[in-house]
């Protein structure tokens, strides 16, 4: 059988090599700019994840639920770790601080402008992630994050966001519209700038939900 995998893949190179592409050889029309001319934001990128592909994208956000779920069940029947690890001397603690301001910064610009450049709520809620863990490892005490967390009520918004998330995005895909805006402004794209918003919260604090297990079950990430 294997001769006849080894004519197989022969044929699809040779095809590949000797047969042009319909795709470049039709029209010339750019899939980009009707991307960008139908959900009416600068960044295709955004109009894809958002509108022509948000049904896959609400699978993608159930996921990311889903694997924090996960973790909180492989990691019920561990026993907490008494130690803590962190930063202690100071110039460390520091850089990591000036990093999590910076990172939370970019994290707000990504999910506020992500439709008009590159960017979106997937990278504004790694960003916002990546801020909350810089500020973990550099926490007095696990106690002190987790008063934070619970006190913000961060589980319930990250429930909320989904939900949320989860009925724009019906909303959307059973043929629902909201105001395009003027192309190019901060208002613009229709509910995509909305989903940008709720997707990069969900990511961010679902992110710290992890970094809270991580620390209680292994001390650190």
């Amino acid at each position: 059988m294997k001769w006849v995998y080894v004519v197989a893949g022969m044929l699809l190179f040779v095809k590949m090599l000797v047969l042009p592409d319909p795709v470049a050889a039709g029209s010339d029309v750019s899939i980009a700019e009707a991307i960008v001319s139908d959900s009416a934001v600068p960044n295709a990128v955004s109009g894809i994840i958002f509108r022509n592909r948000l049904y896959d994208t609400i699978f993608e956000v159930v996921v990311f639920s889903i694997a924090i779920m996960g973790a909180k069940y492989l990691l019920a029947d561990e026993t907490p770790v008494a130690s803590f690890y962190r930063f202690t001397d100071e110039p460390s603690v520091v850089l990591a601080r000036l990093g999590a301001t910076i990172a939370a910064l970019v994290s707000i610009e990504l999910a506020i402008r992500g439709h008009l450049s590159p960017g979106g709520g997937f990278a504004a809620g790694v960003a916002g992630g990546t801020a909350i863990g810089l500020i973990a490892i550099t926490a007095a005490s696990p106690e002190w994050m987790q008063a934070i967390y619970e006190r913000w009520r961060a589980a319930a918004w990250e429930k909320v966001s989904v939900l949320i998330f989860i009925l724009l995005a019906v909303f959307t895909l059973v043929g629902g519209e909201w105001p395009p805006g003027a192309f190019g402004t901060l208002l613009s794209g229709g509910i995509i700038p909305l989903l940008n918003v709720l997707v990069a919260l969900k990511v961010a604090l679902g992110s710290w939900a992890v970094i809270l297990l991580f620390i209680r079950y292994r001390g650190l990430l």
